[in-house]
């Protein structure tokens, strides 16, 4: 049985009243596919004002394209009036849609041929365009026209090249050349979408064959700071997260961390992973790591470093689990797993507080770490009475 009891709760009500409302989008091809489906949305041919008539709960998502978002029993539900679309004067919106009553009209203005799929609350699949035969075929086929398609919304080219990625299909020969012959329009997106089919390209398990048809299709040409070395950054896929993505962009093109922020506009927790990844990808190429680079990099961070030393440079790399070796046999991860505090130090001294303490605990840090004393407080007290004190 496809959908949550709630979805399903919306779909029957609408039906009772005498409006067709099905599952649609991404969800049924996934369900087809024997996949988890996630992101349920249900089209109908109600207007907004039906819908909302209908639930008590709704949120107005944009009326003017026909989506209202149901709330039934605590959960989401996006419904979308059945709709045309008339002109794509910057390949993006439609200029004006209109509201139909037809399933198969509103299938018609969808993507690809695998996401206009609709299915019925009883089970039965609505394939007006031969959907289900392009799964079974392992193809990414337009609706219709391909430059139609994409002329209305350039950025279902890159979405086209994403699933190549996150499902493995290819690209039908007349989609693929329409692509190829309106690639510069991608140019009149905003980075903000491109980035987000950027992050679910970069996490699927055949995104090796996505990077190679960027640049066959001469998207490679139209995207900012598309790496030159496609050979060598293809050796880098598939990754294993969206922030590892970025990173061997920004290696494979010998780009700074800032450059790639910029262009993609990416958060600050995507600048400081490539960040790091840029300092200790410099590191490697001088040397192994050491005991403090171990201490202050992530795992993560240095396994994905590696995967580009191999592609990028002819050092020696150094396997996942000495990394991993490494790490473990660190006596201490961090300044707060010491086993002394600020408060022990003043004690000991009979002193204040004061920078003197920061330059304290930073010592012992340093003593601990590279093992010239035990993490135990009697040790680190002897040593810090005795030595470190004497010394200054």
């Amino acid at each position: 049985m496809f959908g949550t009891t709630q979805s399903r709760t919306v779909i029957t009500r609408l039906n009772e009243l005498g409006h067709e409302a099905v599952f649609v989008g991404g969800a049924v091809r996934d369900f087809l596919l024997g996949k988890e489906p996630t992101d349920i949305d249900i089209a109908t041919s109600a207007t907004p004002e039906q819908v909302k008539s209908v639930f008590r709960n709704t949120i107005d998502l944009g009326t003017e394209h026909g989506t209202v978002l149901v709330i039934e029993s605590g959960e989401p539900i996006e419904v979308t009036t059945f709709r045309t679309e008339g002109t794509y004067s910057d390949n993006r919106r439609p200029d004006e849609v209109h509201f139909v009553t037809s399933l198969e009209e509103d299938l018609k203005r969808r993507d690809f041929t695998i996401n206009a799929l609709a299915l019925r609350i009883d089970g039965e699949v609505v394939d007006p365009f031969k959907g289900r035969e392009d799964l079974s075929t392992k193809t990414i086929r337009a609706v219709g026209n391909a430059s139609e398609r994409f002329n209305e919304d350039a950025l279902r080219m890159i979405r086209a090249v994403r699933f190549v990625s996150v499902l493995g299909f290819e690209l039908e020969n007349s989609t693929k050349d329409s692509i190829t012959l309106l690639a510069s329009t991608v140019k009149t997106l905003s980075v903000e979408r491109i980035k987000t089919e950027f992050d679910k390209l970069f996490q699927g398990t055949f995104a090796h064959d996505a990077l190679k048809l960027l640049a066959e299709t001469n998207l490679s040409e139209a995207l900012p700071l598309f790496p030159p070395r496609q050979d060598t950054w293809l050796q880098c896929a598939p990754f294993r997260n969206s922030l590892e993505g970025w990173a061997s962009l920004m290696i494979a093109g010998n780009y700074d961390a800032s450059e790639v922020v910029r262009a993609y506009k990416l958060s600050n927790k995507e600048r400081l992973y490539l960040q790091s990844i840029q300092k200790f990808f410099k590191i490697r190429q001088l040397r192994a790591y050491t005991i403090d680079d171990y201490y202050v990099a992530d795992y993560s961070t240095l396994v994905s470093v590696e995967k580009m030393v191999r592609a990028f440079t002819n050092q020696v790399t150094i396997a996942e689990d000495e990394i991993n070796t490494a790490m473990n046999g660190l006596p201490i991860h961090s300044k707060q797993e010491l086993e002394v505090k600020g408060e022990q130090l003043m004690e000991w001294t009979g002193k204040k507080g004061g920078r003197w303490l920061g330059e304290a605990i930073q010592a012992i840090e340093h003593a601990v770490l590279y093992q010239v004393i035990s993490n135990e407080q009697n040790a680190i007290k002897e040593w810090f009475l005795h030595e470190y004190e004497c010394e200054k």
